[in-house]
């Protein structure tokens, strides 16, 4: 969707270390001083409907807690007592993620999933002791950093359990160490994004890492969710980025990743990468790291179809050369995205792909000629810069626009999946299906989109927006859609995620993804690294 107006005045900055550190309000999504207009095309969704905010977060007082007080008085001696906290509006702020449902809770006054305590330690050991006294104490932890998750990875089991604690890592946010003959820096989990790219710029450095939630989101969450960001195809998802990483658990401390590409017995990395604090706490990773691009050049382009544009990138895809950036947008998708002329201009028929490369001078310019190249070939319209540089200065405000719209009554959500090229259409037809008989069946008939937002040799991702009325129980009707989305994703043989995470939202059709030998692996192996089970309880396994 278009990004709106923003009143601030400011314009888009030319790159992602413009982006603060902000301290986000739940249940808001960004700096709490921006408001965010809708565009036309978005107020025309949301019609007349009054205006409601929900609950002001700062009214909302959670569950009573649970954790006993000599507990407390524990973790204050590994910290220290200005480290704990237990106000409502700390428990509140650290409350579930950020997917719709979790904030249709919390806007009505739920905080049922408040942690009883929020805790800050220091360094990795201190993180190590914390998770020792909680094992004891059968108290289980929640992995922190920006607190982004959309698949219900901030709500784990409280049953059985002495009480909840969240284990935020804000402290653990320095650029320990760069590497500049192996390009390899080592960053502490707790470090937002957006912090760790500045710091890393101002050696000369970029990690080439930005997913849409970079506003919000941490190193260590990054790490923990196998995290996708919009210049994959050039710089590699998250995980790809991970050369090491230190893991801490209540039996001790893991540390993987001893030199690149090691053929010292399976990869013990990948137990970590994507475990999403099942296994213990990511407290750093060691990543690769890029020379800052000298240049950045962003198209985009036309073509009649969502099936000739997915051609056109497996083409870019298996045969060269892949652009940084590449993404597709189906037709109702760029109709909404192309709607407002003055932002955007052009025929808003047919399908926009959205280009862009980052390199040296001359070495970019080759690539987006030979590109070029191939999607003329493949029956593509040249747009011009003027599409693909308003995507790229846009991209981050998009995440602002849910608010206003919940505001007006109307629900916005997402879920993606991926998928071999040989399956993509049938695929995409088949979830979309799903949730539009589901949504359509409960009284609030959807507007379904999708586009493709990550391209590799043998298949694509394909990542759906959801927008639809708020109906007389829209968690439970969403809810409904999820289902029939999931059913249809794994009945067509696709993976139930590709950068969102299991979290509890997907962790049934996970099970039945990876089998119940597989299953149980991962249940051996959390018994031997957490065996109180206190890590995250209830998410992923």
């Amino acid at each position: 969707m278009t990004t709106g107006t923003d009143r601030t005045g400011d314009e888009p900055k030319p790159d992602e270390t413009a982006i603060p550190v902000v301290e986000m309000r739940r249940p808001r999504w960004g700096d709490p001083a921006r408001v965010t207009e809708l565009p036309a095309a978005a107020a025309a969704l949301a019609g007349d409907a009054t205006e409601d905010r929900g609950v002001p977060p700062e009214s909302i007082t959670p569950r009573e807690s649970t954790l006993p007080a000599a507990v407390r008085a524990d973790l204050e001696a590994v910290v220290g007592a200005g480290y704990v906290a237990a106000s409502d509006d700390e428990r509140v702020q650290h409350t579930r993620g950020y997917s719709t449902p979790d904030l249709l809770r919390l806007r009505a006054g739920d905080a049922v999933d408040a942690p009883d305590l929020v805790i800050y330690p220091a360094d990795h050991d201190e993180v190590v002791r914390i998770l020792q006294v909680c094992a004891a104490a059968k108290v289980a932890v929640v992995p922190f950093t920006g607190g982004t998750s959309v698949v219900g990875g901030l709500a784990p089991d409280r049953a059985g359990f002495a009480g909840v604690l969240s284990l935020d890592l804000r402290r653990l946010d320095r650029l320990v160490e760069i590497d500049e003959v192996s390009r390899v820096a080592t960053l502490q989990a707790g470090l937002r994004g957006s912090a760790a790219e500045a710091l890393l710029r101002d050696r000369g450095w970029t990690l080439g890492h930005f997913p849409q939630s970079y506003e919000g989101a941490g190193i260590g969450g990054y790490a923990a969710t196998r995290s996708a960001g919009q210049s994959s195809a050039g710089y590699g998802r998250f995980d790809e980025m991970v050369e090491g990483l230190v893991l801490a658990t209540p039996r001790g401390t893991l540390d993987f990743g001893t030199a690149p590409r090691s053929a010292a017995g399976p990869d013990l990395r990948q137990l970590i990468l994507g475990s999403e604090g099942a296994f213990g706490v990511i407290t750093g990773v060691r990543v690769r790291i890029r020379p800052v691009p000298a240049t950045r050049l962003f198209d985009g382009w036309r073509f009649d179809s969502f099936a000739d544009g997915a051609t056109a990138l497996r083409r870019l895809a298996q045969d060269g050369p892949l652009p940084t950036v590449i993404r597709l947008s189906d037709e109702v998708e760029t109709a909404i995205n192309l709607a407002d002329p003055a932002q955007r201009g052009g025929d808003s028929t047919g399908c926009l792909v959205i280009t862009g490369y980052e390199g040296g001078d001359q070495e970019v310019r080759r690539r987006r000629d030979a590109a070029s190249e191939v999607l003329v070939d493949a029956g593509g319209t040249a747009l011009g810069s003027g599409h693909g540089e308003s995507w790229r200065t846009g991209r981050f405000a998009g995440p602002y626009l849910r608010d206003p719209l919940l505001d007006a009554g109307v629900l916005v959500e997402t879920l993606e999946t991926v998928t071999y090229w040989s399956k993509l259409h049938e695929l995409r037809a088949s979830v979309t299906a799903a949730i539009t008989d589901t949504l359509t069946a409960s009284g609030t008939p959807p507007l379904v989109m999708c586009h493709i937002s990550h391209v590799y040799a043998s298949g694509a991702s394909l990542y759906f927006t959801v927008v639809a009325p708020l109906g007389a129980d829209p968690i439970a009707e969403w809810a409904s859609a999820k289902t029939a989305a999931n059913n249809a994703i794994r009945a067509a043989g696709a993976s139930i995620t590709h950068h969102h995470a299991v979290g509890r939202d997907h962790r049934d059709a996970y099970h039945d993804e990876i089998g119940p030998l597989a299953l149980d692996a991962l249940r051996a192996v959390k018994a031997t690294v957490d065996p109180d089970g206190v890590c995250n309880p209830g998410i992923l396994i």
